[in-house]
Formats: structure tokens, C-alpha cells, sequence
């Protein structure tokens, strides 16, 4: 870590009263302040390699960031109609429930995959013998997911209204839902995706454990298909993770007040949303805290 130059004071009048200005004390810099500035630098470096890691592998920019978007573009060119029971095209359902999905994509599976990754790999092992805090690392991370989340979102919010005519929210009230729920979902899902790379044995195998939960949560929280003509039990199951109640607070950010009725509750319960989001965020956290590990086991 780079030494910190010591502190100075500014040089003073001679208190003899003759008027001549003397040499600047020195004063060595306090060690609280030294390593404040050292931890920050640490994680700005870290969270620079992170973002320049992601930029450039080109599977993770497909896979974990346009993936979505194809998604997008595929299904909203092929569906039309209203919604039973609304003046809301079916489309624009579609839309907002697809951001979901997005953020699940940066901040779950590509967090996950990565994760297990860098374990099987051991380069989290050599982080973690380095003079760098372990928790820049963490930072490094957060900082990766809650950059491409926000990217993703406005991808695909403007592909939405430039391309099917998704209209955009006209209240204040209603961005800061959509604030609120991005962050809490990011936070919720990023947790969850660190906790859940303690189940992956190997990077061969992360795409294939990871994969099937993105897919399977996505069908049945109501981004393909109106939550509400589900089966009760994939309602029910859906309930218990984040990206239904995600893909619910966004529809009630780009979907007119009546669509609520159609939803299970008949209405958009913004205050449960932010409940379960941050049990899912608490409860990643304690997860996190009790499986992460920094050696993979086939890492000496």
C-alpha cells in the first residue's frame, strides 16, 4: 500500500513579534486517517477491476447483460392483445416484469457465476492473502452488480418506450418506487446470488447450477405470463422469492392504477414488496456471512 504523506500546518508568524515567517511543523498524519484513506483506495481499485473484468469478457456482457434484452425484444415483438379483465396491453405487463428479470440477471446469476468462478479458480484464495481488506472485495462486487443493474434497467426502460411504446412513469412518487424497489432487489438479489455460489462445486459446473433457478423463477413470478392466470400453487411458490414481488413493484411504477385489480391481492401492497426484499437481503447477508468461503476445494 502506498505511504501517506505526513500532514503539515500552515507556517505561522514568528510569536516573538519580529515578523519573520518560519518553516511549516510537521506533524505525522493520524492512523485513523491513514487507514481510512488506504481502505478507500482499496476499494476504488478493486471495484475498477471488477468493472473492467466485466467489460471485457464478452460472455458475461451476452449472457448476464443483453441476454435480457433479447429476451425483451423476442417475446415483445411476438405478444399483443389486453390483459383479461384491463385496458393494459399484454405487452407492457411483459415489459415491466422483464426488468425483474434483469435485475436478477446482473445481480444474482452473473454475481453467482462469478463467484464460484473466481473460488475454483483460487484467485479469491490470493485475494484474500494479500495486504488488501477482504471486505474491499465485497465492495468491489457491489459496486460491479449495482453499476450493470442500472445499465441493464435503462436499456431496457428505453428500448420499452422507444420500441413498444411502455409508458413512462409521470409522477415523482412513482420513480421513487421505482428507486426503491431497484435498490432493494438489487441488494436482495446480490446477497442471495454470493450466498447461493456456495452451492456450485466447480466453475464447470456454475452455468448449469445457476441457470435453471434464473429460468424457472422467471416463469413462474409472472414475467411471461400474467401473475394472476398462474396455477395457485406456482403463485404461492413464487411468493416466497424476490423476483415476484420485484416484477410486482415495477408494474406498479409503469401500469395504470386499475391494473391492481388483477393482481392476487387487488392491490399493488407496495409496503409487503419492501418487507420481503429486505428480509431477502438481511437474511443473504446472514447466509453469506455462514457459507462464503475463500478457498475452493480443489484450491491448496
Amino acid at each position: 500500500m502506498t505511504a501517506t504523506a505526513p500532514e503539515t500546518r500552515t507556517a505561522a508568524p514568528d510569536p516573538s513579534g519580529d515578523g519573520a515567517i518560519h518553516p511549516a511543523e510537521t506533524v505525522p498524519a493520524r492512523p485513523s486517517s491513514r487507514r481510512a484513506r488506504g481502505y478507500t483506495r482499496a476499494c476504488a481499485a478493486r471495484s475498477s477491476v471488477e468493472l473492467r473484468a466485466f467489460f471485457r469478457n464478452k460472455q458475461s456482457l451476452v449472457f448476464t447483460l443483453f441476454f435480457p434484452v433479447i429476451l425483451l425484444v423476442v417475446f415483445g415483438s411476438i405478444f399483443e392483445g389486453k390483459v383479461e379483465g384491463t385496458d393494459t396491453d399484454f405487452r407492457q405487463v411483459f415489459m415491466a416484469g422483464v426488468i425483474a428479470a434483469g435485475v436478477m440477471s446482473t445481480a444474482f446469476s452473473g454475481l453467482a457465476i462469478n463467484v464460484a468462478i473466481e473460488r475454483d479458480t483460487g484467485t479469491i484464495r490470493r485475494l484474500a492473502l494479500t495486504p488488501m481488506p477482504k471486505s474491499a472485495y465485497f465492495v468491489g462486487k457491489l459496486v460491479r452488480v449495482v453499476v450493470t443493474t442500472v445499465l441493464e434497467t435503462v436499456l431496457l426502460i428505453g428500448i420499452a418506450v422507444a420500441a413498444f411504446g411502455l409508458p413512462l412513469p409521470q409522477t415523482a412518487e412513482r420513480w421513487g418506487t421505482l428507486a426503491w424497489c431497484l435498490a432493494l432487489g438489487t441488494a436482495a438479489c446480490a446477497l442471495a446470488g454470493t450466498a447461493y455460489s456456495a452451492l456450485i462445486p466447480n466453475s464447470r459446473s456454475a452455468a448449469a447450477v445457476v441457470t435453471p433457478v434464473f429460468m424457472v423463477l422467471q416463469f413462474i413470478s409472472g414475467v411471461f405470463y400474467p401473475f394472476d392466470r398462474l396455477p395457485l400453487w406456482m403463485q404461492n411458490t413464487a411468493a416466497l422469492f424476490p423476483v415476484k414481488w420485484m416484477a410486482q413493484g415495477f408494474r406498479s411504477v409503469f401500469l395504470p392504477d386499475t391494473f391492481a385489480v388483477v393482481e392476487p391481492a387487488g392491490s399493488w401492497e407496495l409496503g409487503r414488496i419492501a418487507l420481503v426484499l429486505a428480509l431477502w437481503a438481511v437474511g443473504g447477508l446472514l447466509a453469506t456471512g455462514l457459507t462464503f468461503g475463500w478457498r475452493g476445494p480443489r484450491v491448496r
